[in-house]
């Protein structure tokens, strides 16, 4: 090991998912003494919105790297993150690269590291969507199997990574990091009162995120979830942060227009954490097609519609507050109707979702280190 015998490792970010799950690893870490942690910002989302806020609001020291390499095609910004991320390898020489998520800056550094022979460990290991149009399955499966420790939030991810053909050896279910920073900031959010600041009672309103290619890209795809929205705003109005990559489709497509039209829809620039977690804690319910989002309602017991066919994450569905409903407008406007009506699911928060899984991850990792020193 260098730096006085502490262990070195090299933690990666990339995008607003990786930033909530890397700040209570950065924490945990930076308690011990043994342990060295350093920051890599690959910089695959670099705009205040979705970027320098979430260090901000989650007080993430400044990365000791940043690669720099902005947006492009999954194979560019693949690329260029493995070609920047090795040159840091060379320079800091990590006994260990710590990557979280599903992200290409997840599946870059990752095969960077196992090429230089450094070991990676992988935070959310063995979530599966089955869903190969999707990119983010692509990465987190390859980055599973190229990883030696896999770090589980859930039992049904620990049964697909031995299906899989993983080691038990290699597996540890430690919780999700994502709850321990929901839990860390839950009394800011709550005292920041977003709902209020936008003329919203508690309760009173549900939000909506959308950014998935699937549902942004496609003209079509995008229309059929206007005419299921319109169909609920009479009932409820409707909090809309809008993610920059939908809102450039927005405008190609022409629906701006439309969505300024529709009464009781109140749209918003993207929101830093606290304040989204704010928008959420305040929420009757949740329409979104993101997997984070999925679990933080979880956590916090609001019902959650799910705008895919899939998800990665069931034990949401099967012990939390989420239903995975599709894309249809008439499915959406009846299952939002539903929870109008009170017919709210009745969910759970997951064993192990108790705000301490980055304290078990880092004592897996001292192991590591212990490990290491035996062998010298």
């Amino acid at each position: 090991m260098e730096s006085g015998g502490r262990l070195r490792i090299i933690n990666v970010v990339g995008g607003r998912p990786n930033f909530i799950k890397i700040a209570p690893l950065m924490e945990a870490m930076g308690a011990v003494p043994t342990i060295q942690p350093l920051l890599v910002h690959t910089g695959q989302h670099y705009d205040h919105e979705m970027s320098r806020a979430f260090f901000e609001d989650l007080e993430i020291p400044e990365p000791d790297f940043f690669l720099g390499v902005g947006s492009g095609s999954h194979a560019q910004q693949t690329a260029k993150v493995l070609v920047e991320f090795e040159k840091v390898l060379e320079e800091a020489r990590p006994d260990l690269v710590v990557v979280v998520g599903d992200l290409n800056s997840t599946l870059a550094c990752a095969l960077a590291a196992a090429k230089l022979l450094v070991p990676v460990a992988h935070v959310e290991a063995g979530l599966r969507s089955f869903d190969r149009t999707m990119p983010e399955e692509i990465n987190r499966t390859l980055t599973d199997h190229l990883s030696e420790y896999l770090f589980t939030p859930s039992e049904d991810a620990d049964a697909q990574l031995l299906h899989e053909g993983i080691p038990a050896a290699k597996i540890h279910r430690v919780g999700n990091v994502m709850i321990d920073t929901l839990r860390k900031y839950e009394p800011m959010g709550r005292a920041r009162r977003a709902a209020k600041t936008l003329g919203l009672a508690p309760r009173g309103y549900a939000v909506l995120t959308l950014h998935r290619p699937s549902n942004v890209d496609e003209p079509e795809a995008f229309g059929r979830m206007l005419d299921g929205l319109e169909t609920i705003l009479p009932g409820c109005p409707v909090v809309f942060p809008v993610h920059p990559r939908t809102r450039k489709r927005l405008a190609e497509f022409g629906l701006e227009a439309r969505l300024h039209r529709l009464d009781h829809l109140r749209l918003c620039a993207p929101l830093g954490y606290l304040d989204f977690l704010s928008l959420l804690i305040d929420s009757r319910f949740v329409m979104t097609d993101s997997g984070g989002i999925q679990e933080e309602t979880t956590a916090l017991g609001i019902p959650c519609l799910t705008l895919r066919e899939n998800t990665e994450r069931p034990i949401t569905v099967s012990i939390g507050t989420n239903r995975v409903i599709g894309t249809r407008p008439d499915r959406i406007a009846a299952e939002a109707l539903r929870l109008l009506d009170g017919e709210a699911p009745r969910g759970a928060v997951p064993p192990l979702w108790d705000g301490q899984a980055a304290r078990r991850i880092v004592e897996v990792l001292r192991r590591h280190a212990a490990r290491k020193e035996v062998g010298r």
